[in-house]
C-alpha cells in the first residue's frame, strides 16, 4: 500500500478534527483581487474601514504571511436545519443562522492550532503557522474556491457542494509546500466533485429575493444596503427608507441564502466544531426592547451577537417592533425614548410612529419637549407626523 503524502495526511487529519471540507492552495495573489479593489473604490464597503485599511495586505497576502508557502482552507458546516416556529412570528426578532452557535472565532481557532501541531510533528518545524478565522486580511472565499472547496455564487457567498453556503471559512498558513496543484478532500460518505458543479447557471433567486436590493449586479454587493451590514456593522442610524425592508431581522440576514437551491438541498451539520443551538434563532421583541447593558452581555455572552453591541441590537429591535406594528410594543418603546443612547431613542421614536395611536403620540410629544439631541428630535417630529396622518386622512 502506498504511503500517504504529507498533503494527504494533512487533509485527512483536518477531517478527523471535525472540519467538513479541506483544500490546499499556494500562497499568492487572490484571483479576484482587482474586483475587490474596484468594490472598495465604489464605496460599497460602507463604514467597514478595516477593509480599506488593510486592503494592500488582502491583495498581497505574501507580504504579511512571511515564509508561508501553502494555505490550508477549511470549511465548517453551521446548518442547523429548519428554524423554530417563532421564526415566522413577527413578534420575534430573527438572528442569522451563523449566530445560533457560540462565537465561531473562538470555536474554530483551537482546531486550526491542533492541525498546525500535527503538521509540525511530521516536519519538525518549531515556528507556528498562522491561523486565520475571518479577522485576518485574507480573501478566504477566493482561496477556498481556488482550493476546490466550491464556487462563489451570485450572492458573493462560497457555495460548497453538499453544504451550500452555510459554512464558516478558515485558513491555516504554513511554510510547507503541500503540493504544486490544489488538492481538496471531503468525508468519504459525501460526494464531492466540484468539476461537476455548473455554478449558478441562470438562477437569480438570491438577487431577486433581497428586500433592500443590495445586489448592484451578480457577484457585486453594496454592503450599505445589505441587512447583515445594517444590523451588525453599521454603527449609526439605519436609513429610514430601508427600515421597513428589514422585517424582523435583528442580527444579520439569511434571505439570499435561504432561497438558494444549493442550500435547500444541503444536509444539517454534525456540529462537531461549532454546535448550533436553535433556541438562539429568535428572541421576543418585547424582551429585546428591555435589555440594558448588563442583561445584554449576560444573555449573549460568548456569541457573535456581542459585535452589534447593546445599542445596535436594541436599535434593530426597535425597527423590528415598528415593522411588527403591535401596540403591545408601545410601553417598552416609550421607555426607550429616555434611553442613554441617542441611537436607541431615535429608532424607538420611528417605531412608535409606525405603530401610531394616541398612546404612541402622547409618548412622543412628551419626549420632544425635553429631547436634547437634534437628530433624535427630528425623528420624533417625523414620528408624530406619522401618528397624526391616519387621523387627518379620516377627517377628509
Amino acid at each position: 500500500m502506498r504511503a500517504m503524502s504529507l498533503s494527504e495526511e494533512v487533509l485527512a487529519r483536518a477531517l478527523a478534527l471535525g472540519f467538513d471540507r479541506v483544500g490546499i492552495a499556494p500562497v499568492g495573489p487572490p484571483a479576484h483581487g482587482a474586483a475587490f479593489a474596484d468594490w472598495l473604490a465604489a464605496g460599497y464597503a460602507g463604514e467597514m474601514a478595516y477593509l480599506v485599511a488593510r486592503a494592500a495586505e488582502r491583495l498581497d497576502p505574501a507580504a504579511w504571511l512571511g515564509d508561508a508557502a501553502s494555505l490550508i482552507l477549511l470549511a465548517v458546516n453551521y446548518n442547523a436545519g429548519l428554524p423554530p416556529p417563532t421564526w415566522h412570528d413577527p413578534a420575534f426578532g430573527r438572528f442569522a443562522r451563523y449566530a445560533w452557535a457560540l462565537d465561531y472565532h473562538d470555536r474554530i481557532k483551537p482546531h486550526l492550532h491542533a492541525l498546525d501541531a500535527f503538521i509540525r510533528s511530521r516536519t519538525g518545524r518549531t515556528a507556528f503557522g498562522k491561523a486565520c478565522v475571518d479577522t485576518a486580511p485574507l480573501l478566504e472565499r477566493d482561496f477556498a474556491a481556488q482550493a476546490g472547496l466550491g464556487f462563489i455564487g451570485r450572492n458573493t457567498c462560497l457555495i460548497t457542494p453538499g453544504l451550500g453556503s452555510w459554512t464558516f471559512l478558515a485558513a491555516l498558513a504554513v511554510p510547507e509546500l503541500l503540493g504544486e496543484r490544489p488538492k481538496t478532500m471531503a468525508p468519504s460518505s459525501i460526494a464531492h466533485h466540484t468539476s461537476r458543479i455548473p455554478g449558478c447557471g441562470r438562477c437569480t433567486r438570491c438577487l431577486d429575493a433581497c428586500p433592500t436590493r443590495a445586489f448592484v449586479a451578480p457577484h457585486v454587493l453594496d454592503a450599505r444596503r445589505c441587512i447583515s451590514y445594517l444590523t451588525i456593522e453599521l454603527r449609526g442610524p439605519i436609513p429610514v427608507a430601508l427600515r421597513p425592508a428589514l422585517g424582523n431581522w435583528v442580527f444579520g440576514c439569511d434571505i439570499c441564502q435561504e432561497v438558494c437551491p444549493y442550500n435547500r438541498a444541503a444536509a444539517p451539520g454534525h456540529g462537531a466544531i461549532v454546535p448550533a443551538d436553535p433556541t438562539r434563532a429568535t428572541a421576543a421583541l418585547l424582551e429585546l426592547l428591555t435589555l440594558d447593558e448588563a442583561s445584554f452581555r449576560r444573555r449573549f455572552r460568548g456569541t457573535a451577537v456581542l459585535r452589534a453591541r447593546r445599542r445596535g441590537l436594541v436599535r434593530n429591535a426597535c425597527v423590528a417592533a415598528g415593522n411588527w406594528g403591535d401596540p403591545a410594543a408601545i410601553p417598552p418603546l416609550a421607555n426607550l425614548l429616555a434611553d442613554v443612547e441617542p441611537l436607541v431613542r431615535g429608532h424607538a421614536a420611528w417605531a412608535l410612529g409606525r405603530i401610531g395611536g394616541h398612546a404612541a403620540a402622547q409618548a412622543l410629544a412628551s419626549r420632544l419637549e425635553v429631547e436634547p439631541d437634534a437628530w433624535v428630535g427630528a425623528e420624533i417630529v417625523a414620528a408624530l407626523s406619522e401618528c397624526q396622518a391616519p387621523a387627518q386622512a379620516s377627517n377628509t
